[in-house]
């Protein structure tokens, strides 16, 4: 019998936290399932609300996986604290390559951002970082597999806006757990969804009748895009070969510690 994917019932309405998810019900290897409460994904928590903090605490989240580097947070600030949950802060590159972009993002005319994105640039950037990250951060992201085995669930995996460098950090995860390609990135392209966008916060005196076209112009950086993640895989490859390769030899996963990684994190 076909085993019903979990949904949940309702998805909650945080007023702080952008772009949360539970990944519980995504398929997995040997016909088993992404164990409903035990692995989240989700935007910064530096903004949550005393609602939105109750609801987290209700998770009961052993560990907080902040992938932020040290611009972010100065800009952002740091997450809220959840009582009994341990935070592990591993900085990734950053898409937007940190602090002097955004400045740019956030306070520059026009012209800046033509010439910063236009003619393609915003989306190369972003699948170059997207490869970068793959390929240069094996260390962190086998960090985290091996933490996730030693019992550090449930657990949560956030970055600024939960799509780029979270997302990249979900996908070594879900291939560890055996979860196929083509639903890690439907899973990637959920934080398209309007309520789970990032929202970047320009200066007030920018003329209105630009608008229009800084919003183009910025699109790429603020969006899930499957060439994106289409990039992240096509490294693997051309870098390792294979996904098992990528996981063994990339990222350090013995086949003990799959093992035990799903025993973990998936259904029975």
């Amino acid at each position: 019998m076909t085993q019903t994917p979990y949904v949940p019932h309702t998805e909650p309405a945080l007023a702080g936290v952008r772009n949360f998810r539970d990944l519980g019900g995504l398929p997995a290897a040997d016909g088993r399932q992404v164990r409903p409460g035990v692995l989240f994904r989700s935007g910064h928590l530096a903004r949550a609300t005393a609602e939105d903090a109750e609801f987290l605490g209700s998770l009961g989240l052993h560990t907080v996986f902040d992938f932020r580097n040290a611009a972010d947070i100065r800009l952002e600030g740091e997450d809220i604290a959840l009582p009994g949950v341990r935070n592990v802060n591993l900085p990734l590159s950053d898409p937007a390559d940190g602090g002097e972009f955004w400045r740019m993002v956030r306070e520059g005319g026009l012209d800046r951002l033509r010439a910063a994105l236009s003619g393609g640039r915003a989306a190369g950037r972003m699948t170059a970082s997207y490869r970068e990250i793959v390929t240069t951060r094996t260390a962190e992201h086998g960090r985290v597999l091996h933490t996730l085995a030693q019992d550090a669930v449930p657990a949560l995996m956030h970055c600024s806006a939960g799509k780029d460098r979270a997302g990249l950090s979900v996908m070594a995860t879900l291939l560890a757990l055996g979860v196929p390609a083509e639903a890690v990135e439907a899973d990637y392209l959920e934080s398209n969804a309007p309520h789970r966008r990032y929202t970047v916060q320009r200066r007030q005196d920018v003329d209105p009748a630009t608008e229009a076209e800084v919003t183009e112009l910025l699109s790429p950086l603020f969006e899930a895009r499957a060439e994106y993640l289409a990039a992240a895989f096509a490294a693997i490859e051309e870098t390792w070969g294979t996904t098992g390769r990528y996981l063994a030899e990339g990222l350090g996963l013995t086949p003990e510690m799959q093992e035990l990684l799903q025993k973990r994190l998936l259904t029975d």
